[in-house]
């Protein structure tokens, strides 16, 4: 967009929630970066900083949706005293303001009110968890306040744009200096930076996942799709071996080589992939005869036990009958230990209790009979009572 020789474009930023906006100024000279100046937009006469010269770098920036407008003027002392007047009267509007929310008992929690400098209208700033019927509250603060009224609604990222001063880092806070847009942050990013997870840590002022988080991502993201996954099976220099980490901002492979060898390994050694099959287990394939001790000889299979019967009289004999159970034909299931059973040993047969004749091998076994009542004593003449 070419302008007369005599007009030049600013980006200028204004108003609480930090608006960003190009803006004419014709006849005042260059305006350095910094400078305070009074600005026409669509909401009134407002206070702005100029931010740069307007090019079709910061257009691009700014994407296709960005405020218009035009530059007043450079601000005046009357002016800063201005300022500091609205600024007292924005104390004074925003308790008026909570008395009433408190008197209507409205689910509402007010965070800020702006007061436009030119006095065109009063903005205030809320969060709640649901819609809120504030019409009668409008009514009320237009007959009190005598000015026209209009209610925001924002998140908890917002209220922080609006409140926080410094972050972690000792740093203002991003989304109160040049963020415009405050896209969202999964934990995803925090893990592919191996950031720490304690939620502590990562979240900023809002209680959310930090901004900043986002901003390394995209190159994480490109090296970790340029590096070969972890799993993979690669030829190096050292030989083969198989990648069990990534240092992805080096560039760098941690790979796991035979014998138990763990070597930090440049991506620019790296020959050829030899698979990249990913995930199992992390340790280099063992090889035959490794882990064994010297002189011992190779183990031989052990024999399959036989499958046995659930009432306890030995294997199944072979062919269909004893492979499958007669109820629906799936396999036999293991009986469990019975109690006072002594367990076995690996591909020792096991041992039958031999039940006694007239007693069922899967009954219980007989309950022991009382002990005999003593005889009852004799008289003098040697007969038992009667």
């Amino acid at each position: 967009m070419d302008t007369p020789a005599s007009e030049q474009s600013y980006v200028v930023r204004y108003g609480n929630t930090r608006i960003v906006g190009e803006f004419a100024a014709r006849g005042l000279g260059m305006l350095p970066r910094g400078a305070s100046v009074i600005i026409r937009s669509d909401r009134g006469a407002e206070w702005g900083t100029v931010l740069c010269p307007a090019t079709e770098q910061t257009r691009t920036y700014l994407g296709g949706k960005f405020e218009h407008g035009r530059v007043l003027r450079i601000a005046t002392p009357e002016d800063e005293v201005q300022r500091d007047r609205v600024a007292d009267l924005e104390r004074d509007e925003f308790a008026a303001c909570r008395d009433l929310v408190k008197e209507r008992n409205l689910q509402m929690q007010l965070v800020d009110v702006e007061h436009i400098f030119g006095g065109e209208r009063l903005v205030f700033y809320y969060v709640a968890e649901q819609r809120i019927d504030f019409r009668e509250l409008v009514k009320a603060l237009a007959k009190t306040l005598q000015i026209r009224i209009e209610m925001r609604q924002m998140g908890v990222r917002d209220e922080a744009k609006l409140l926080a001063d410094y972050g972690d880092c000792g740093k203002p806070v991003c989304c109160n200096t040049f963020l415009r847009e405050m896209p969202p942050v999964s934990m995803k990013m925090a893990k592919l930076q191996k950031a720490t997870l304690d939620p502590n840590k990562i979240s900023g002022r809002c209680g959310r996942l930090k901004c900043c988080l986002r901003y390394e991502y995209d190159t994480y993201e490109d090296h970790r799709k340029e590096l070969p996954p972890v799993g993979a099976t690669v030829l190096t220099k050292q030989g083969t071996g198989r990648v069990v980490g990534q240092e992805l901002l080096a560039k760098k492979l941690m790979v796991a080589y035979e014998g138990s060898r763990y070597i930090l390994t440049s991506f620019d050694d790296v020959i050829t992939v030899v698979s990249t099959r990913s995930g199992g287990s992390q340790n280099p394939p063992r090889q035959a005869g490794e882990g064994e001790r010297s002189g011992d000889q190779p183990s031989e299979p052990r024999e399959a036990r036989p499958p046995r019967r659930e009432n306890g009289d030995g294997p199944r004999p072979p062919g269909p009958e004893g492979q499958r159970d007669r109820a629906g034909g799936r396999p036999p299931r293991p009986r469990p230990p019975r109690r006072n059973e002594e367990p076995r040993t690996e591909g020792e047969a096991p041992v039958q209790q031999q039940a006694p004749p007239g007693l069922a091998a899967d009954s219980s076994p007989p309950q022991p009979s009382p002990p005999p009542s003593p005889p009852e004593p004799e008289d003098d003449f040697g007969v038992m009572p009667e």
